[in-house]
């Protein structure tokens, strides 16, 4: 019985962050109530609080579960690359034509940056959440600078290149990719920054 329970909080409480989520990323931190999300919840005031202690909580939640979600995509991503080839250059290659066709079906696949809609109403949020989007842009730098790293081992880069900026270019397309492909309603739009990415890290490290 107390399985059962627990298994059907657990379930509650990612349904209340599956809604809290769609909704900041439809109109913002500030325009999503709490009673809007229970009433899609189909629960009471106390059943979101128990869950909940305020809206800060929630916040900081929807932070983690974002940030964990997109480190194991792309872990997971790398991960089968790997296994499909031993060359880190045509490694990193495979992995970005796997990302692109991952992102292709937006908005299913990606519905968007929770990082950026929280960065751009930053005052709303406590330093914890602050913190915690700090470190996910780091955790994408880190995951990519060693990826490159592992490539101009091998593959010393025909032109004078920044590997930690050309690590960042990948956080920085990807969402500049997410919010330009909502803007004009045209899903090609992020997988085909991807590509460029793509074609450009091959071309640094085996010239054009």
């Amino acid at each position: 019985m107390l399985d059962m329970s627990s298994r059907k909080g657990s379930l509650t409480r990612e349904r209340i962050l599956d809604l809290a989520e769609a909704a900041v990323l439809e109109k913002g931190f500030a325009a999503t109530s709490i009673d809007e999300l229970i009433a899609a919840a189909g629960i009471t005031k106390s059943g979101f609080f128990y869950h909940f202690k305020d809206k800060g909580e929630l916040a900081v939640a929807l932070m983690e579960r974002y940030i964990a979600h997109n480190d194991a995509v792309l872990a997971d991503i790398f991960r089968r690359a790997d296994e499909l080839n031993e060359d880190p250059l045509h490694g990193f290659l495979v992995a970005m034509k796997l990302f692109a066709e991952m992102t292709a079906d937006l908005p299913s696949t990606h519905p968007g940056c929770l990082v950026a809609s929280f960065c751009y109403q930053d005052r709303l949020f406590s330093q914890e959440v602050r913190d915690l989007a700090h470190r996910g842009v780091l955790t994408w730098r880190k995951l990519f600078l060693e990826r490159l790293n592992r490539v101009a081992e091998h593959y010393p880069p025909k032109i004078p290149v920044d590997l930690e900026a050309l690590a960042d270019m990948a956080n920085a397309l990807v969402d500049g990719g997410i919010i330009q492909s909502r803007v004009m309603r045209d899903k090609a739009i992020l997988p085909q920054q991807i590509m460029l990415y793509r074609d450009f890290v091959r071309a640094v490290f085996l010239g054009a």
